[in-house]
């Protein structure tokens, strides 16, 4: 191993599932901020003809309203509304007053599609279009999406990713890359949507997310490109060791990009592949066997348990040892590395806890309504 390594660095203790939500809750605020700020402007586009005796326009922005609070399935986002002075007068002698469809008054809670905003926002940042995850954030009827807003939208949201995504790395030093590929369950367009996903941790120990990208299907060539621009934006180190599954096209990607950089297989992934080519009746003793390689105090114990797993299965299941005993040497990398480390760095959890929805029947009701907001917006462009 090469010394610049991981003897000074102490992984934080906070989960990386707490670092991707509060970026995903940073991303949420500046959603549905933008929205906000383009509805009303669209407002007051719309009257920009009607003015008093004097030329002075009938309806105007008047500074903010106060802060408040919704409560959504990634925690609490802030949400500030642009106040507007309209001074019309209608048929009964009221005073015309704007109201929001986006950010009702009394809103306090959104409504039950809220768990869809990181996934549709990971989808958002990667693409630079945003309009699934608002419609998903704003529910079935998306109100406040005019034709006008969503253009409003997507050129915001394409600079601020484009700025993101051209962000220099020359300073940044990563000592473990966490990857996956991270597929839609449900196709939103003609392919099986995959975003590819990095994770990173400083010698200092933090964690940072450093790629989202569309990929075609985990390909070597969309690792490739990715890989590829990070180095392009400064990245000079190679990290010392990258984490994923043995499905990526990222394996053969890395070397051409990052040669130094070691491989560690993911142990879940690797448990569900070996499991899978093995009877039910089977499936706990294999399992338990499996985590005594992976739990063992010391890579010596790890070679042993190792051993008897291939013996006590291979005559009578030999597709399930040879799954387990192909990726022998990179199931194992994670023992060249610090003890305090290993929790972290044989699976990819930290990215797949955060991103992975365990709440598919909302996904579908939320491409549904997306596909008849579509529809609409088509049919009233």
């Amino acid at each position: 191993m090469q010394e610049r390594t991981t003897d000074t660095v102490g992984l934080q203790d906070e989960s990386t599932k707490d670092v991707l939500t509060e970026i995903l809750r940073e991303g949420a605020h500046k959603m549905l901020a933008t929205a906000i700020e383009a509805e009303v402007a669209d407002y007051i586009d719309e009257h920009a003809d009607q003015r008093d005796a004097n030329g002075h326009r009938l309806v105007v922005r008047n500074g903010h309203k106060d802060e408040r609070q919704i409560q959504t399935g990634i925690g609490p986002v802030m949400a500030r509304q642009p106040r507007v002075d309209d001074q019309r007068i209608d048929e009964n002698g009221e005073r015309i007053r704007f109201a929001s469809k986006i950010l009702p008054p009394y809103l306090r809670k959104t409504k039950s599609i809220e768990e869809l905003i990181p996934w549709l926002y990971l989808k958002g940042v990667s693409t630079g279009d945003f309009s699934e995850a608002l419609a998903a954030f704003l529910g079935p009827d998306a109100p406040g999406l005019s034709a006008s807003t969503v253009v409003r939208l997507k050129g915001v949201w394409r600079q601020d990713y484009e700025d993101w995504s051209k962000r220099s790395l020359a300073d940044k030093r990563y000592v473990y890359f966490w990857v996956d590929g991270i597929h839609f369950n449900i196709r939103l367009e003609e392919e099986r949507q995959c975003i590819l996903v990095v994770m990173g941790a400083t010698p200092e120990g933090k964690k940072e997310l450093v790629a989202i990208q569309d990929g075609y299907r985990e390909s070597e060539q969309s690792w490739k490109e990715l890989l590829l621009d990070l180095k392009a934006r400064g990245l000079k180190d190679d990290p010392q060791l990258a984490i994923g599954d043995g499905a990526l096209g990222f394996w053969k990607a890395l070397p051409q990009v990052f040669p130094a950089t070691r491989e560690q297989r993911c142990w879940v992934h690797k448990t569900a592949n070996v499991l899978n080519e093995l009877p039910k009746g089977r499936q706990s003793k294999a399992k338990g066997m499996l985590h005594d390689i992976w739990m063992a105090e010391t890579k010596a114990e790890a070679e042993k348990a190792f051993d008897l797993f291939i013996e006590t299965f291979e005559a009578k299941y030999p597709k399930a040892t040879a799954c387990l005993a192909k990726d022998r040497d990179v199931l194992l990398t994670f023992y060249d590395f610090p003890a305090e480390h290993w929790m972290h760095i044989r699976t990819t959890n930290p990215i797949e806890s955060t991103l992975i929805p365990s709440y598919e029947p909302l996904f579908v009701q939320a491409c549904e309504s997306l596909a008849r907001w579509k529809m609409n917006a088509v049919g009233g462009a």
